[in-house]
């Protein structure tokens, strides 16, 4: 039995605003696409991918996180070569960055959506 990872899903309210999002970050293209469902993947590669499902009553996480609040189930680590541009870059996309940063070679942003990931130097 062979297994692989085929992709990681995030739900959202709005699939196509989210996807785009991160076609721009990443740099990825959509290979699949309707109001429901997309799902984007690497130039290089089919899978894995990442992908966005509708959700209408998705509700982002609270970071850092406290007891009795929307806990994190899953964020995405992005590694990137310039921590400074590649974060404004994200942020021009329309990330939010995080107040409470952890690390000093991290950044930890918010999607548009609320999704929470990290843009990291390699070697982080």
């Amino acid at each position: 039995m062979t297994t692989s990872l085929g992709s990681l899903v995030l739900g959202t309210p709005d699939p196509p605003a989210l996807a785009s999002f991160y076609r721009e970050l990443l740099g990825w293209q959509v290979v699949e696409s309707d109001p429901e469902w997309v799902r984007l993947r690497s130039p290089e590669q089919e899978r894995p991918g990442l992908s966005f499902q509708r959700e209408a009553d998705h509700m982002p996480p609270v970071w850092p996180q406290r007891p009795g609040a929307q806990q994190m189930q899953a964020h995405l680590d992005v590694e990137v070569d310039d921590l400074a541009a590649e974060t404004e870059r994200a942020c021009g996309l329309g990330a939010t960055l995080e107040r409470h940063q952890p690390q000093e070679d991290v950044r930890v942003l918010r999607d548009p959506h609320g999704h929470l990931f990290c843009l990291y130097l390699p070697g982080a």
